[in-house]
């Protein structure tokens, strides 16, 4: 587990009307997030101009997102709750929320309003997949390939299912260690129509079809279990397409000016955001309920944009998308929801793999050990 900590020195902090005052406040925060190119712009986005408002408290980062269904199940069976807010996906997120491990909150409570005066249920509309689901970012999962390694007399990969085409385009695949999306692509290239992938794949046999695809190139794929690992086999050469998010695609691409290129098609829309663990003592809350707050609004999401190649959750944060902090180039055309960008894109169903996850994990690991 890697720890990153951040401490400023101690301030008074004046107290508002409605909120809690400092006093009840606790001074220190554990935040759990993914690590890398995304945790950086939410380092960036949030928690420093935070601190600047609040230098009495210290964030401690944990890049344990992962694991983080198993590791909030352990605490709560532990009776011993280390984590204060934690980033996770949609589909985890409803999965917590069902186990009871997750906060519900009210978003009207809990939320800012919109800078344009929509409430916090309105703005952030239908990204709020769970009661205890706080939305960020809208980003997706999709293939970066290394440019100076299509074959002569080739097209670049521009389909999905050039991913199982070893024929035209040899080379190693980098895969996530995983079922989720996986299956789908695999399903979707074995001839299942897009609506009808998941009803496929809640049957034993539509299982067994999706791994059978897999199987096809099994012998070539390199497996990934962090986000860095593709950017990083494809800077190497190592292989030649992956899958990521594609805000690492992002980073490899623009701020590392590595031979790298986007595959857009059958990218897979998901949403990742912020629970709260349950349990919490009342000064802990408290602290993460203000940060949350702040660190959700209008502007905030906006930000983050400014870092990385992910969609705001809040409508009214899309305007305020601009140039990238460093790089100065406009970000909205990096977005996967630039129109250009999402011509056929695949909408990752949250409640399936929540119902599935457990089951469908230990098939596809025990088909891994084969």
């Amino acid at each position: 587990m890697k720890f990153t900590k951040m401490l400023l020195a101690t301030t008074a902090l004046t107290a508002t009307a409605g909120v809690a005052s400092a006093q009840d406040m606790a001074d220190e925060m554990t935040l759990v997030s993914w690590g890398g190119a995304y945790q950086n712009s939410q380092q960036k986005a949030y928690v420093e101009p935070y601190l600047e408002n609040h230098p009495e408290v210290s964030v401690t980062w944990d890049e344990s997102s992962n694991e983080a269904v198993a590791k909030l199940r352990a605490m709560n069976e532990a009776g011993n709750i280390t984590w204060d807010l934690v980033d996770v996906v949609a589909s985890d997120a409803i999965r917590l929320c069902d186990e009871g491990l997750a906060m519900e909150y009210d978003p009207e409570d809990l939320l800012a309003e919109g800078d344009d005066g929509s409430s916090a249920e309105d703005d952030f509309g239908d990204m709020i997949v769970s009661d205890c689901f706080i939305p960020q970012i809208a980003y997706s999962t999709t293939f970066g390939y290394r440019t100076d390694m299509v074959p002569d007399g080739a097209d670049a990969p521009d389909d999905i299912c050039d991913v199982f085409d070893l024929e035209t385009y040899p080379g190693k695949r980098a895969l996530e260690k995983r079922p989720i999306n996986n299956m789908e692509w695999a399903l979707l290239c074995d001839g299942v129509a897009k609506d009808e992938i998941y009803d496929v794949l809640a049957t034993p046999e539509g299982q067994q079809q999706a791994l059978d695809k897999l199987d096809t190139i099994k012998d070539d794929v390199i497996w990934w279990s962090a986000g860095a690992d593709t950017p990083q086999l494809l800077a190497d050469g190592e292989v030649f397409m992956g899958s990521t998010y594609n805000g690492r695609l992002f980073s490899v691409i623009e701020e590392q000016d590595q031979p790298v290129a986007m595959m857009w098609d059958a990218q897979v829309f998901d949403l990742d955001g912020w629970i709260i663990p349950t349990g919490l003592p009342e000064d802990r809350l408290a602290r993460v309920k203000d940060f949350v707050k702040f660190a959700t609004d209008t502007q905030r999401l906006a930000d983050q944009a400014k870092y990385i190649s992910y969609g705001p959750a809040r409508k009214s944060s899309a305007p305020l998308v601009g140039e990238h902090a460093e790089l100065g180039i406009d970000m909205k055309p990096h977005m996967p929801t630039n129109p250009e960008n999402a011509t056929n894109t695949f909408v990752y169903n949250y409640e399936f793999w929540a119902d599935y996850r457990d089951d469908i994990d230990a098939k596809f690991q025990s088909w891994l050990a084969q």
